[in-house]
């Protein structure tokens, strides 16, 4: 683990987990179930994970979208975003790699055509 590493709040992770990935509940979500999926390897890029460690990663993916279905009760939900922010140009602020899972509910926005693009856009502060 590296000095940027020790002092990353996404290393400090902790929850649903496999080999390679924890996720968390998001700490700041833009809707109910918001949740982080990250990798245990400091990396700032998707790209530079090996072949194992994306197949983790869906495979993390899919036991979250089966708890988020089956745990949230009256709040499943209807769709999901999938979201990365790779390099400072995509906004991504943390240079640890971290995706986003966002549950996505019939009549959260008006219009959800555009997808994350006519998300939340009231939950965003700069």
């Amino acid at each position: 683990m590296d000095n940027d590493a020790h002092s990353c709040v996404l290393c400090k992770a902790i929850g649903l987990q496999n080999e390679s990935f924890v996720a968390h509940w998001e700490p700041f979500p833009v809707g109910i179930g918001h949740m982080k999926i990250i990798p245990r390897r400091h990396d700032a890029e998707f790209y530079a994970f090996t072949g194992k460690e994306k197949e983790d990663f869906f495979e993390l993916f899919e036991r979250i979208k089966h708890y988020l279905d089956t745990s949230l009760g009256k709040n499943k939900p209807d769709g999901y975003n999938v979201g990365i922010n790779i390099g400072e140009a995509a906004g991504q602020t943390i240079k640890h790699l971290h995706i986003h899972v966002i549950p996505r509910y019939t009549g959260d926005v008006e219009n959800p055509r555009g997808g994350v693009r006519n998300l939340k856009p009231a939950k965003v502060s700069w």
